[in-house]
């Protein structure tokens, strides 16, 4: 392709962000998944802050958060474009939703585990 055809897809930094903030809004408003992690997320982040967890502990929270609704988003893009590409069954495709979903299934997992790491004990020192 020319230099033309270069210039002509490049968009301007703004609308990059425009699109990534459109997608996100998509996401939130359509995706039961993703609506589900954020209602989480409110409770974890609320947690949080009531059990005053420590800076590292934060970081490893947001980490969490932002790749589980990231992985969401990018299991719904890659159903989506299965979806698109055929109606019909075919094992590919149910391949490659399976092992989109699989990687939300292990991300989840992980963030659960840091969820426990950083509140269980907290819970039970706030009971005794």
């Amino acid at each position: 392709m020319g230099l033309a055809a270069d210039k002509q897809r490049k968009h301007p930094l703004a609308s990059s962000f425009k699109f990534g903030f459109e997608g996100i809004a998509a996401a939130a408003a359509k995706e039961r998944n993703v609506q589900i992690h954020l209602a989480i997320s409110v409770i974890v982040i609320l947690s949080g802050f009531i059990f005053s967890i420590n800076k590292y502990e934060w970081i490893a929270i947001i980490l969490s958060i932002g790749g589980m609704v990231s992985m969401e988003m990018i299991n719904t893009a890659i159903e989506r474009t299965v979806d698109m590409y055929t109606k019909e069954y075919h094992p590919l495709a149910k391949q490659a939703k399976d092992i989109a979903a699989g990687a939300v299934l292990v991300f989840a997992i992980a963030s659960v585990m840091i969820g426990i790491i950083i509140f269980l004990p907290r819970i039970f020192a706030w009971f005794s």
